[in-house]
């Protein structure tokens, strides 16, 4: 199945890129539709053609969730950019617009797929998949039905996460059909959000619960993905961006029928914690579980084994807490674009190209290593943060003894080290793995050096990391650099669901859902916490934390969660949809991107902070714009709020 998907994908973008009227009737070409399905090989393709369509999540080119994100900053190579752009760069910098919609997956342009394609194809195809003879079993249809109802369903759901209401392709058009009626309108949101939960429900009962064949059917759809998947819209659906939001509350099309709820429904937490609570039970069935490095070819200390397990939880492929990986993306560009030089032929040869980099933001987000916020623990040096020390012997597998950094690299939790490189920092990896101390000084870990001329730091214009903080986390261990310079990446798969995103996103919702927050709400958070290497919630933040009480309540909880997600999830394409959901992103990305001066060689200018950017976002930037030219042909639709000033 997997060949066959690849293989067509060239095909079907070409069919994509030719197709001007995503929101059309069945197309008249009626002899070929009805080849598609006279034998199972035929049908089998046209199924392949319905996962073509998968948004390119993972990639940076395509993914709004990587580079329009406050995560991620970029240095752009401008002989690279007739091919590479890099649109989520531009919308983090206030650059959407209404003539040209960057990133447009209403229609597929700008690197967005179209998805109201993908949606017309679902629908062929269920309408058609009863026509095959014999040769396709009954067993075999079933599913494939499930998996289309499924694609169905997410396709909708991505389109609802960008552009808020959306029109329902719950069938196609038919041929014959008046101008008029082709003319769709945009259905209110909370119907988009019943009709997509409805064809999970669907979907559920016909899917495996788990792949058994991984040689050839590895990316399939499954039961735990279809149940996630519902308790996704779900969460969406309760959260203050859709759930009662007064910015929405007057967009109303030309029938009179209002697009969004006017007031709050607290029981859409309820509704979401559930489906939460059924898809854990699902993939606990399958065998889903939080990921840990068990890889015996490698003598590791315990803190570096665990930096593994946090890193292999993204990078290693098709591993046991993966509900739903990226099959088609395995990260080869997000691997290739954020790895810093580390050595001369990195820099000749065609290898790494470091135009990625993690932000200043990132880097004082992390917990201390008493797992509570820095600026909350009540023995880190908050306030002197910015200064620099000399590093002793109490972080061995972390820093490089003897050796000056800043303070706000020091004392951090585990999460911070295995994610983040910075200067005089350990990466680990990379054609080095050997643990610190344990091998020869070419054998074992590489130590960054990011000041201005030195091997990771900024020798030109591009290529180098703004901030001084580089992207470990979505590199896998063994990606690594030959001596000529050209790059070896072991490939992964882009984790678009996994067990810890679910954990989290059940606690948030009950959390919600109730007064106060309860055992249950603790233990899934604490879970996470506990593979990161740190105590449970109550436990941190009644000894470390200037507000032991935070936890006891639901507002602070609800803090908690939210700083925990965006941690345990990040540069994975979930802060952007995240902070959108909470309604926080005028707040976020109305900042300054600051960075040490990596334009200094000495450790004293170096460590100084200086402005890298300045985000731009207005309440307009939320939802994503219908493009005007689309409004004019289609007078039914009504375009997103504040677009129109």
């Amino acid at each position: 199945m997997k060949k066959i998907i690849i293989t067509i994908a060239v095909v079907v973008t070409a069919f994509i890129s030719s197709c001007s009227d995503y929101l059309d009737i069945v197309p008249d070409n009626v002899a070929t539709l009805d080849h598609a399905f006279t034998d199972k090989v035929s049908a089998e393709r046209f199924l392949a053609t319905i996962y073509s369509y998968m948004p390119r999540i993972g990639d940076p080119q395509a993914d709004p969730g990587l580079l329009a994100s406050d995560e991620f900053g970029t240095v752009e190579n401008s002989w690279n950019l007739p091919s590479f752009h890099y649109h989520g760069n531009r919308i983090k910098l206030g650059q959407q617009n209404t003539n040209s919609p960057l990133m447009n997956y209403w229609e597929g342009q700008n690197d967005g797929r179209g998805l109201y394609i993908a949606l017309r194809d679902c629908n062929i195809f269920l309408e058609n998949i009863g026509k095959v003879g014999p040769d396709l079993p009954d067993d075999e249809r079933v599913r494939w039905i499930a998996e289309v109802k499924f694609f169905k369903a997410f396709y909708h759901y991505y389109l609802l996460q960008l552009y808020g209401a959306i029109p329902l392709i719950k069938e196609n058009k038919l041929i014959g059909s008046t101008i008029d009626e082709v003319k769709v309108y945009r259905d209110p949101f909370d119907e988009g959000v019943e009709y997509i939960a409805q064809l999970c429900d669907e979907a559920m009962p016909d899917l495996p619960l788990s792949i058994n064949n991984i040689a050839s059917e590895m990316g399939r759809i499954t039961r735990p993905m279809a149940a996630m998947l519902k308790a996704q819209v779900l969460v969406l659906a309760a959260s203050p961006l859709f759930n009662g939001n007064p910015d929405f509350a007057g967009l109303t099309d030309n029938r009179g029928i209002k697009l969004f709820s006017e007031a709050e429904d607290p029981a859409k937490w309820s509704k979401a914690a559930t489906a939460c609570k059924e898809a854990i039970e699902i993939c606990e069935s399958a065998d889903i579980r939080l990921y840990h490095f068990t890889d015996s070819r490698y003598n590791l200390s315990d803190t570096t084994r665990l930096c593994m397990d946090i890193r292999g939880a993204v990078t290693e492929k098709w591993n046991e807490e993966l509900i739903w990986g990226n099959p088609v993306n395995t990260s080869y560009k997000l691997q290739t674009n954020t790895i810093p030089f580390l050595k001369t032929e990195d820099k000749q040869g065609s290898g790494p190209d470091p135009e990625f980099y993690a932000t200043f933001r990132m880097a004082e987000l992390f917990y201390s290593n008493h797992g509570v916020p820095i600026e909350e623990d009540l023995t880190y040096p908050y306030s002197s943060r910015y200064e620099t020390v000399q590093i002793g012997n109490d972080h061995t597998y972390y820093i490089k003894q003897g050796l000056t950094t800043a303070v706000l690299n020091t004392y951090r939790e585990p999460r911070f080290y295995a994610d983040l490189g910075f200067d005089t920092g350990y990466w680990f990896g990379n054609g080095r793995t050997k643990d610190v101390g344990t091998g020869a000084a070419t054998e074992t870990s590489w130590i960054i050096a990011a000041k201005q001329g030195e091997m990771s730091g900024k020798s030109g214009d591009i290529r180098y990391s703004r901030s001084g903080y580089f992207i470990k986390k979505t590199s896998n261990f063994e990606t690594a650099t030959g001596t000529n310079g050209t790059i070896t990446v072991t490939r992964s798969t882009f984790p678009i669901m996994r067990l810890a995103d679910l954990y989290l996103m059940y606690a948030e919702a009950l959390n919600e859902a109730s007064d106060a927050p309860g055992a249950e709400v603790y233990y899934y958070v604490d879970q996470v916490r506990q593979r990161a290497g740190l105590k449970g919630v109550i436990e941190s933040w009644s000894q470390y934390s200037k507000i032991p009480n935070k936890p006891l309540n639901k507002s602070g909880m609800r803090e908690i969660i939210r700083q925990e997600r965006l941690i345990e999830l990040c540069f994975e394409s979930k802060r952007f949809w995240d902070i959108r959901r909470w309604k926080e992103a005028h707040i976020y990305y109305n900042q300054v991107e600051r960075g040490w001066n990596v334009d200094q060689k000495s450790t004293e200018d170096y460590y100084q902070i200086v402005v890298c950017n300045q985000l731009e976002f207005t309440t307009k930037q939320y939802l994503w714009p219908i493009r005007e030219g689309e409004m004019r042909r289609n007078i039914n639709l009504v375009q997103n709020p504040y677009w129109n000033n």
